[in-house]
């Protein structure tokens, strides 16, 4: 009996120490697992690598909620920006191109827990890249890494809006005037900040019936502040508009049976007695063309050429005649869009 409960002793301790070394294994191996997770899924090169595909794959929604990418209102202040600056490009459909091939080529992991995270990626035609910083915050579930961006990567794009108070970037029309009041509404230019994802190639442009912007392409870079203008121009339906209302104009000039028709440019002073109405035609209109002005679209001084026909009865022999002249005169003005896109023209 004593014989068979020491074997039996022995065996038991036997199998508890197996079991407790499958325990420690296992241990070992779930800890070592975790360490795989922090080292890698959960690693700082992972989180920038994702933000970094979140913008390739026009997430931009994930790549803004990324933790270190919103800017508080101190950080605003500290930019020059206001707390209400617009972030209506923080969506898809806005990035014209974001970065591409891209590979993590150095992870530096410093004394403080932070790391240097540098990025290659290419943007649009040019290989970049970025050393973004990134810090530790509260693990997951106690024990999985999480990070955030020691300085947002947020850019800041500064549109200046010519001559238009609208610009067109991606699939998204913005008006300049959003955040604007009083007098400031009546500016012909227009600028505002917009606050951009980054890295990113942006394309701004406008159309409309009266007004186009040529394209113009923006690359930017983390916590990069630039600037682009969308230099809005008159089409030719615009300038169809106008000329029409020029030819009404001057037709109803021409309609004034008199020699000086009244707030007219053109006119004629003669010395013999005029005994019929005078007619007057329009032989040449001024063409219209377009330019910015400082607050409006304006046309320069442009010839035009009216015609006169009037019966006259000469105050030195008494004949009577006819005379047919052309009298050549300049126009200018200056055309205003209104709010309801109706154009207001002003002559001078």
């Amino acid at each position: 009996m004593g014989r068979r409960s020491a074997r039996g002793q022995s065996v038991s301790w036997l199998a508890v120490l197996g079991w407790s070394s499958l325990a420690v294994l296992l241990g070992c191996a779930f800890f070592a697992a975790f360490g795989a997770l922090n080292q890698n899924l959960y690693g700082a090169s992972s989180f920038v690598e994702r933000y970094l595909e979140a913008i390739a794959d026009d997430e931009i929604t994930t790549a803004a909620t990324t933790p270190g990418v919103a800017l508080d209102e101190a950080e605003l202040e500290a930019m020059g920006l206001p707390s209400d600056v617009s972030t209506a490009m923080l969506r898809s459909n806005v990035v014209d191109a974001g970065p591409q091939d891209i590979r993590i080529i150095d992870d530096e992991a410093r004394d403080d827990g932070s790391h240097l995270v540098t990025a290659s990626y290419r943007l649009a035609s040019s290989i970049v890249e970025t050393t973004f910083e990134v810090q530790p915050i509260a693990p997951l579930y106690g024990v999985l890494n999480r990070w955030e961006f020691a300085r947002s990567p947020l850019a800041v794009i500064d549109v200046t809006a010519a001559h238009n108070p609208f610009f067109t970037v991606g699939s998204l029309t913005l008006d300049t005037r959003a955040r604007k009041s009083g007098d400031e509404l009546a500016a012909f230019t227009h600028a505002a900040p917009y606050l951009a994802i980054a890295p990113a190639v942006y394309e701004f442009d406008y159309d409309s019936t009266l007004l186009t912007a040529q394209p113009e392409q923006v690359s930017v870079e983390p916590s990069e502040r630039t600037s682009v203008t969308v230099s809005s121009q008159a089409t030719p339906a615009f300038t169809e508009r106008v000329q029409a209302q020029v030819d009404q104009f001057l037709e109803g000039c021409a309609a004034q049976p008199v020699l000086q028709p009244t707030d007219c440019p053109f006119g004629a002073v003669i010395d013999d007695r005029v005994v019929g109405e005078p007619a007057w035609t329009i032989s040449a209109s001024p063409i219209v063309t377009l330019t910015p002005g400082e607050d409006a679209f304006v046309m320069a001084p442009t010839a035009g050429v009216a015609h006169l026909s009037v019966d006259l009865q000469s105050l030195f022999d008494g004949d009577y005649y006819t005379l047919e002249e052309d009298e050549t005169f300049t126009l200018a003005l200056d055309a205003r869009i209104r709010a309801d896109g109706s154009i207001s023209v002003q002559l001078r």
